[in-house]
């Protein structure tokens, strides 16, 4: 989990939360692509990303799909 504290400006871009966000993602989808490779699958289809507020600062994001074994 990241904590920080970010500084918002209202009608400016935050680019600590949106690389907060963005790095969030990526720990997101890699841990979905362990786990499909963990049961034998060779793909993911339907993904989808979802992202919560968990608390007041604090939000979550949710990588999830269908793994599945593709033949070659």
């Amino acid at each position: 989990m990241i904590i920080t504290t970010i500084d918002c400006v209202p009608g400016k871009e935050i680019k600590a939360y949106q690389e907060m966000m963005e790095e969030a993602r990526k720990i997101a989808i890699g841990r979905m692509v362990e786990k499909a490779e963990d049961m034998g699958a060779n793909a993911i289809v339907g993904m989808k990303i979802g992202t919560s507020s968990i608390m007041q600062g604090a939000s979550e994001v949710i990588a999830y799909g269908t793994a599945v074994l593709i033949e070659k």
